[in-house]
């Protein structure tokens, strides 16, 4: 019915249409092993007033260290969150007692949605969803010797 020029017509027409309809999900695919960490709305929240962190003892607690994103750079999100907890003098880090807090006014309570990515070594998320802005949160933690630490982690996104 048709030459063959005009079935090629066809079929190049055919092919730009699913292009066309499947490009967007392709687009919504690359982002979707992405979990949320700090919504827009969290975000929108006023700031903390108090941002006291010290907790001193005598005895040294473990240790937070913020490994990405670095606290000093702009990213872009989803973003690879990693923190690392060190504990001293042959004790180890309870992740069953770390608390994660977004500081704002009244703070987040981010814990949960962190659990499964904690361990006794840290925290590794490898896409967190955070909206623009700088974002700070409070980890609070200890070893199993009793000992407690406090640190804040800075996330600035572009």
């Amino acid at each position: 019915m048709f030459g063959p020029s005009a079935r090629k017509a066809m079929e190049i027409r055919t092919r730009i249409i699913i292009i066309t309809a499947c490009s967007p999900l392709l687009l919504l695919c690359t982002h979707a092993s992405a979990e949320v960490l700090i919504t827009a709305s969290e975000a929108a929240q006023p700031p903390s007033s108090d941002l006291s962190m010290s907790v001193r003892g005598i005895t040294r607690g473990p240790s937070v260290d913020q490994i990405s994103p670095s606290p000093t750079v702009a990213v872009h999100s989803p973003l690879e969150l990693k923190i690392k907890f060190t504990a001293h003098n042959g004790a180890n880090v309870d992740p069953a007692a770390v608390k994660v807090l977004y500081e704002k006014e009244a703070p987040i309570d981010l814990t949960d949605r962190l659990r499964k990515y904690m361990s006794s070594n840290g925290i590794d998320m490898p896409d967190a969803e955070v909206p623009p802005g700088t974002h700070l949160l409070r980890v609070e933690l200890k070893d199993s010797l009793g000992r407690k630490s406090v640190s804040e982690v800075k996330l600035r996104v572009q």
